[in-house]
């Protein structure tokens, strides 16, 4: 269905993602190229030549020595999509829902914070792509624009607020009230990150946007922050490393919170958004899992940072299919973590994750040509899905199972019980 004039596109109830591939094969014709490749290598390579040092060691650096990162990688490897033939896939669907939301795809833009760092309008052209895909968008606390001009710039898109909890009440009730008021229908909360996984190049290069005075405009903007400021005789103009380094202080850094907190956040949050959905991200074992469940979370994201915190921990889609296991049918399960193409969103839904973030794709696209960048990287992403379900005989999202996928052996497990023996 690359001819635009497919009379099957009319009765589609999701655009015609795959027509994106024809748009780019015909630029040839009209003089102009396409914005360019994205192949993963290829967007890494573009990425690190646009960016300066710090921002591309920010973008690309992993904990330790990047095993995580390898295992994530190496676990996709091993699951294999078995194509089904003569299946009619003129009309198919590549559209889900999530959390009341029918959107494009199940397919969404992992919070990542810091975007000033990858280009100079920071969130803002992120999140009116997301918008225009109708794909949810989500904004990090450590995000580098007010909470609002997000909102403002993501219009009628869905959106959730991933949260970073301050020690500080009063401060986290600020921030929650400001994403509910700016349009933020989730809150997700992240676990792994109390404090920033040791990162060799970063360390070394002293590259910490934050300590710089970049970045921390989510929360010098707030009004409770602010006032902290004053308190602690900090002008944010004047001093502007004291003041993002006292901002992201309150935030990360070494201070843990334990589940005897989550009763009331989420009591806080569904106060303020009127019962708004309520998950936590950055699940890894089945334990976590099932008291994630006991205390009431609307959904769990299964995430490993992509390898950014924990070195030498298991691969996030290994740790998916165990969860989904365990607690498939008592939460709504996401997932995310070393996501590089539309194969991966098929075997992590295949796996049983229910919704897919995508993160350091979409980066790499706002660092090449910003707005461009996103949104070339991102329409690419959605034909290539459109087209794998076309090519390999699926219908909709719901059709892929566990069925759809054939996997090898777990060579780490097996390297494992080799050792015991």
């Amino acid at each position: 269905m690359s001819d635009p004039n497919n009379p099957n596109i009319k009765s589609r109830d999701t655009p015609q993602w795959g027509l994106y591939q024809r748009e780019l094969f015909w630029k040839d014709n009209k003089g102009e190229v396409p914005p360019f490749s994205t192949d993963p290598g290829d967007l890494e390579d573009l990425a690190k030549r646009s960016l300066t040092i710090g921002g591309w060691y920010y973008a690309s650096s992993n904990a330790g020595q990047s095993y995580t990162h390898l295992a994530n990688r190496q676990a996709f490897y091993r699951h294999r999509i078995i194509p089904r033939m003569l299946v009619d896939t003129n009309k198919r669907d590549t559209a889900t829902s999530i959390f009341g939301h029918k959107v494009s795809a199940p397919i969404g833009f992992a919070p990542i914070g810091i975007n000033k760092i990858y280009h100079p309008l920071g969130e803002l052209p992120v999140a009116k792509v997301a918008a225009e895909l109708n794909l949810p968008y989500c904004l990090s606390t450590a995000g580098s624009t007010p909470i609002e001009d997000v909102g403002q710039a993501n219009g009628n898109g869905p959106r959730f607020f991933q949260l970073y909890m301050p020690h500080d009440d009063e401060l986290t009730i600020s921030l929650l009230k400001r994403a509910h008021q700016s349009g933020f229908t989730a809150c997700i909360l992240t676990l792994d990150t109390w404090q920033l996984g040791w990162r060799h190049h970063d360390t070394a290069e002293s590259n910490y946007a934050f300590y710089h005075g970049t970045g921390a405009d989510l929360g010098l903007s707030d009004p409770v922050f602010q006032k902290r400021l004053k308190d602690a005789g900090i002008d944010p103009i004047k001093q502007p490393n004291e003041a993002s380094a006292m901002w992201i202080d309150n935030v990360w850094h070494g201070r843990a919170w334990s589940w005897e907190n989550m009763p009331w956040l989420m009591e806080k949050w569904r106060e303020i958004s009127g019962g708004k959905p309520f998950c936590l991200k950055g699940i890894q074992s089945v334990e976590d899992a099932r008291k994630a469940v006991e205390v009431g979370v609307d959904g769990i994201v299964v995430s490993n940072h992509a390898g950014r915190q924990v070195d030498g921990a298991i691969a996030s889609l290994d740790a998916l299919e165990k969860i989904v296991a365990a607690v498939g049918d008592k939460t709504y399960i996401m997932f995310d973590s070393g996501v590089r193409s539309a194969a991966d969103v098929f075997k992590a839904l295949a796996l049983g994750a229910k919704f897919v973030f995508v993160g350091r794709l979409w980066v790499w696209g706002l660092s090449i040509k910003g707005e461009l960048g996103v949104r070339h990287v991102m329409k690419s992403l959605l034909a290539d899905f459109d087209i794998l379900l076309n090519v390999a005989g699926f219908q909709n999202v719901d059709q892929i199972t566990r069925e759809s996928l054939e996997s090898l052996p777990n060579s780490a497990a097996m390297i494992a019980e080799k050792s015991r023996l």
